[in-house]
């Protein structure tokens, strides 16, 4: 099934008089205001964009850097609302306002690292290298989206809740088999953290000493299903206790603490101090999906408040503020962030239409019997079709 048919399925909707919409999207924005308060969870800036936590400042070259690798995924989430509206694009998950979590935690690794994202994660490929047409392609349910760079350790975007939790432990363990410090990051959202896929994984990694990185972005949605309905857990970060791992909670609106607390997982994973699993408490203000109508769950009235805490909005005045981001540079910034997403549209565009057959091409990396039976009987249903309009 292909990525659009699973994400376009019906998906179940409690009704808009729940005693779970409006309330529970208004005590999930209490959680996260309560939180801004709890020393546990880590952050760098404020709301207001002003630092609390000098410690944690990186470098200028790398707080520009995480700018604008957020600013690059922003005008993807913004085009790509576009493009779907256009028929240019499938149904894909939008992740607007939640750049701080994925960039700040894919920024930490390097190419040699392995990434495991959630359907929703689009922003964390980007950052860590994913070309935007090939992107583009996997949105639009092309072959030539289905695989990913040579270069690159990327797996293609998981619709299954929960199943690249264990896979990312094996690829961690494999990677120490071969003698290196390469590490595995595996993303999830709240909801996912509740399938049994999860807990397996993080007692898998921790009985095992992964060098895993587990992100557990805490959005405080399951489609339209409230955390707080889902679980009776108030610190997702704490489920590491059970497994013997250390757990972190950060504020996923917040690029430097988020970026901070990843790059002290990632290395001690390099070190061998296995895994870790990280919290983001972050907020997804848009849609399930391009697809999805979130007014049977929610009001837009619940979502106000968000406005305030955006995390590109956030960084953006710090750097504004600490004199290394300037009107005009970041004008010069935007212009070329959009001039490589035309470019990368008009690869896309060029792509050649797939064939049937292509359907089969990147199942496996040697086909097995069935798939060649499969695509010979595709080839021969094809080629009659052509004959008989040509007839």
């Amino acid at each position: 099934m292909t990525p659009d048919a699973n994400l376009a399925a019906p998906q179940p909707h409690a009704p808009a008089e729940s005693q779970d919409t409006a309330p529970g999207y208004a005590a999930a924005q209490a959680a996260y205001d309560a939180a801004q308060q709890d020393t546990t969870m880590v952050q760098c800036l404020a709301p207001d964009g002003s630092v609390v936590r000098e410690d944690l400042l990186p470098d200028p070259a790398t707080r520009l850097e995480l700018y604008r690798q957020m600013r690059r995924a922003r005008h993807f989430d913004e085009r790509g609302w576009v493009l779907y509206r256009q028929g240019r694009l499938g149904v894909f998950p939008p992740f607007g306002g939640m750049e701080a979590s994925q960039v700040g935690t894919a920024a930490a690794l390097t190419k040699d690292d392995w990434l495991f994202p959630t359907y929703r994660d689009t922003g964390a490929a980007l950052t860590l290298g994913l070309p935007i047409a090939r992107t583009l392609a996997y949105w639009r349910t092309s072959p030539h989206g289905w695989h990913m760079p040579a270069d690159l350790k990327v797996l293609p975007f998981y619709i299954p809740i929960a199943t690249q939790y264990p896979q990312a432990v094996g690829a961690a363990l494999a990677e120490r088999r071969q003698g290196t410090r390469n590490v595995a990051m595996a993303f999830i959202g709240d909801g996912g953290s509740s399938e049994g896929d999860f807990h397996e994984a993080l007692n898998f990694a921790g009985a095992l000493n992964a060098p895993c990185v587990f992100i557990l972005q805490n959005n405080g949605w399951a489609i339209s299903v409230p955390t707080r309905a889902q679980t009776r857990a108030t610190d997702l970060s704490r489920r590491a206790d059970g497994y013997g791992i250390p757990g972190v909670r950060v504020d996923g609106n917040d690029a430097l603490a988020t970026y901070h607390v990843t790059r002290e997982a990632v290395e001690r994973a390099r070190s061998g101090g296995g895994p870790t699993l990280i919290e983001t408490v972050t907020y997804r203000v848009k849609p399930h999906t391009v697809a999805d109508d979130p007014s049977r769950y929610r009001s837009e009235a619940d979502t106000a408040g968000w406005d305030a805490k955006d995390p590109v909005t956030r960084l953006r005045t710090h750097l504004l503020n600490a004199g290394l981001l300037t009107e005009d540079s970041e004008a010069d910034l935007l212009a070329e962030i959009a001039a490589e997403f035309e470019a990368a549209l008009a690869e896309a565009d060029s792509y050649p239409e797939p064939t049937p057959a292509e359907i089969l091409d990147h199942v496996f990396a040697e086909p097995t019997p069935q798939l060649q039976k499969q695509r010979a009987e595709i080839l021969a249903e094809h080629a009659a079709q052509d004959q008989k309009e040509q007839a």
